[in-house]
Parts: C-alpha cells; sequence; structure tokens
C-alpha cells in the first residue's frame, strides 16, 4: 500500500482511532492517503480538515469544478492514485467516463466550457510553472466571471493537489478498485 508503516485501526492509539472514525463517518471510509499520515494523527486530522473545507466548504466553485481541478492537477503532475479517486469523483456529477478517460489522455479531446477552460489555463500555469503567474492570469480568471474568492479557491485547490500529489507520489500510496469507490460525495 505504500513504502512506510501505516498503523491500521487495531494497532492504534485512541487518538488515532478517533480520528480514524471521525474520517470514515463523514467519508464513509477512509483513503490510503489518510492511513499514510497514521504517523502523525495530529496532521492527518488537519489534513481531513482542510480537505473538507476545500472540497466541500462553502465556494463559488461547485463540486463539479472542484473536482476537475483535482484531476487536472493529477494528470499534469502523473499522479495515478489522485487521478483514480478524483475521477472517480468526478464522474458523480458528468456521469460519461468516456468524456473524463479522454480528458485525461488529452485535456484538448473534449468540449468544455469557457469557465472550466478558465479554470484549465490558470490550473496549468500554477502546476507547471508556478513562477509564470502573472497578475494579467488572474486578470483573465476575473473576465471570466470569476470573484476573487473563487480565484482564491481555484488557488487553492490547485495548490492543495500538488501538495497532495507529492505525498502519494513521494511515499508510494497505492490505490485498488475498491479503496476508489464508495466515498460520500
Amino acid at each position: 500500500m505504500s513504502w512506510i508503516q501505516i498503523i491500521n485501526t487495531n494497532d492504534a492509539s485512541e487518538e488515532l482511532k478517533q480520528i480514524y472514525k471521525e474520517i470514515e463517518e463523514k467519508r464513509g471510509k477512509i483513503s490510503n492517503i489518510m492511513k499514510i499520515q497514521s504517523l502523525n494523527p495530529k496532521v492527518m486530522k488537519n489534513h481531513m480538515d482542510l480537505y473538507k473545507n476545500l472540497m466541500f466548504g462553502s465556494s463559488g466553485l461547485s463540486r463539479q469544478e472542484r473536482e476537475f481541478i483535482a484531476v487536472t492537477v493529477s494528470v499534469i503532475n502523473n499522479c495515478e492514485y489522485c487521478i483514480k479517486h478524483h475521477a472517480e469523483s468526478l464522474n458523480h456529477y458528468w456521469k460519461d467516463k468516456n468524456k473524463i478517460d479522454n480528458f485525461i489522455e488529452d485535456f484538448n479531446s473534449i468540449e468544455i466550457s469557457l469557465r472550466l477552460q478558465a479554470i484549465l489555463d490558470y490550473v496549468f500555469k500554477i502546476t507547471k510553472n508556478p513562477s509564470y503567474v502573472k497578475e494579467n492570469d488572474i486578470k483573465s480568471l476575473r473576465n471570466s466571471g470569476f470573484s476573487d474568492k473563487d480565484i482564491l479557491d481555484i488557488n487553492l485547490i490547485t495548490s492543495y493537489f500538488n501538495f497532495v500529489n507529492r505525498i502519494a507520489l513521494g511515499l508510494g500510496v497505492k490505490f485498488s478498485s475498491d479503496e476508489v469507490k464508495g466515498y460520500r460525495y
């Protein structure tokens, strides 16, 4: 499942058991990306809180747009773990696995709204070459109808998935078809 030790529920301290329980109650089950952090329960809890706020909290971005960002960042970083997880989530909204597979293969292979294209352009730039992002990129998002709060959310979600991709890739976090499915969206 990974290249470092993971503490299972049976071997967990009371603190870790409680965190596992909270995650399971909110998400339906515990993902391997959370389990990999079991050696540091406080960080795991803070990580889950950040994830829930970014992906489920109040925002001008729809849940679909947030999952779109997750998939886009993960494809750019070639993070199979996050691609599989968030393509599954995105499919909950798109309900078109072929469209998602085509998007993963080539961003330009599907038709997307101008709003999603604006998100894609920014996400691509900040993930591949963050030092190239300039004020005009923010103006472009504003011109596409995003508020400054929306732009902050796009940036934070993009940055978050760059962070998580590096956890998964850097620690060898693996997935199975069962582990990818069954979460609450």
